[in-house]
């Protein structure tokens, strides 16, 4: 028996509230879906994707707990075995006597409901799609009510409400949206039609269900005179629409590309262009207006206004140098290679002066050692790309520990002779 005593008012019984009759009554379905629903949003997903991956299967609904661990391979065992647990003690998954799983009839209820649910598009609304729907089915099996009928009323108007206060509000983005969402949802207010010529048609329909029918009959022309109530608002738009000079812009496109824009760029666009309090505050009287209107008059000063002369030149800069790379290091690094007597390794020749004077020396050999790079015929690159020096690099790191550096490729830089051949180039490794 559920306690509904903190909830109640002082001196008023559950026996009081006839409206809390029927969900009483329904404790058990309730129960299910606060079993499904009840925790956070991945436990809730999970339980969800096992009971739907359970009721989909059709032909064989009874399941093995091997068949199970066979079909959810992506789900850790231990997190699957307390889903199955929790759908199991709270009636919604049942462990018959041959060992086997299968749905309970409230699991596949609320597996039905959800995937009803789901099935509505994107575009569509959803609410108006499942009440359609579901009275749709009510009227198939004759158990149509007034409430399932209100329901599908009170969408309606909350429908409508949204259109007209689209229309007031001017809004051509908010008008376009509703008249997306009004198009979406055509089928199912053309279907609501068929089910309400049905009810109406039947004599043996009670009074209630025929006065909640004709007040959806009377919701549902107001939303067919909708569209043209959106065509009205868009046209009275297009005559107040601005296009910016002959660029083809228009106002329209102009907010369109504003509501795009997030608040601080909105804020830094409205730096400077808006003030809290007036500038300038301008006290005149009629005699004073008078003599700015004869000033403004006067040719002399019409000249100046319209003058549209442009500025002298700015004298150039002749003391501005273009800015230059600093090549010190390459023409450093270049005259070493080139007194290079002996073969050295990587480690040594590109060590020295920290870790990204290194990196920089060993991308060099690197370009080096490709050998296909284009060479400038002047200049400090050209002069390293034509050093007589053969760069080989290893597939395996040697220690180093020196500037920063862990670990280099192991390769050598070996001053090349008439008789060598070009060896073959690596990829060069750096480990900080």
């Amino acid at each position: 028996m559920i306690d509904f005593a903190d909830f109640l008012a002082p001196g008023v019984a559950a026996d009081d509230v006839p409206e809390l009759a029927p969900l009483a009554a329904a404790a058990p379905l309730i129960a299910a879906f606060i079993t499904l629903f009840r925790g956070s949003e991945a436990e809730v997903l999970m339980r969800l994707l096992v009971l739907r991956e359970i009721g989909q299967e059709a032909d064989a609904p009874r399941w093995s707990p091997d068949a199970l661990r066979g079909r959810f391979t992506y789900l850790d065992t231990v997190k699957l075995e307390t889903v199955l647990k929790r759908l199991r003690d709270n009636a919604l998954l049942e462990f018959a006597d041959d060992g086997l799983y299968h749905l309970s009839d409230l699991g596949r209820n609320a597996v039905a409901a959800i995937a009803m649910l789901l099935r509505f598009s994107a575009d569509e609304d959803t609410e108006l799609g499942f009440l359609t729907a579901q009275l749709a089915g009510l009227q198939a099996v004759g158990s149509v009510t007034p409430e399932a009928l209100g329901h599908l009323l009170s969408k309606l108007n909350d429908l409508t409400w949204h259109f007209e206060e689209a229309i007031a509000s001017g809004s051509e983005f908010r008008i376009l949206a509703s008249r997306r969402r009004l198009a979406a949802n055509e089928r199912w207010l053309a279907r609501g039609t068929e089910i309400l010529n049905g009810l109406l048609a039947d004599p043996d329909v009670s009074f209630d269900i025929a006065r909640v029918a004709q007040r959806i009959g009377l919701a549902q022309s107001r939303l067919a005179r909708a569209d043209a109530g959106f065509q009205r608002a868009l046209n009275k738009i297009e005559a107040q629409r601005v296009t910016l000079g002959a660029s083809g812009i228009s106002s329209s496109d102009v907010s369109a590309w504003l509501r795009r824009l997030d608040a601080a760029r909105l804020a830094s666009l409205a730096d400077s262009a808006l003030s809290i309090v007036p500038e300038l505050t301008l006290l005149a009287g009629g005699h004073e207006l008078i003599d700015r209107a004869e000033t403004v008059l006067c040719d002399e000063v019409r000249e100046r206004e319209i003058d549209v002369a442009l500025p002298p030149p700015d004298a150039p800069d002749a003391g501005l140098v273009p800015e230059q790379d600093d090549l010190a290091l390459l023409e450093h690094f270049t005259r070493r290679l080139d007194d290079l007597a002996d073969a050295a390794p990587l480690g040594a020749i590109v060590a020295g002066g920290g870790f990204a004077p290194a990196a920089y020396r060993l991308s060099l050999l690197a370009l080096l050692a490709d050998g296909e790079t284009a060479i400038p015929a002047t200049g400090p690159v050209g002069d390293f790309m034509r050093l007589a020096v053969d760069v080989t690099f290893g597939d395996r790191l040697v220690p180093l520990e020196e500037d920063g550096i862990a670990a280099i490729s192991d390769g050598h830089v070996t001053p090349r002779t008439p008789q060598a051949n070009a060896p073959a180039a690596a990829l060069p490794l750096l480990d900080a």
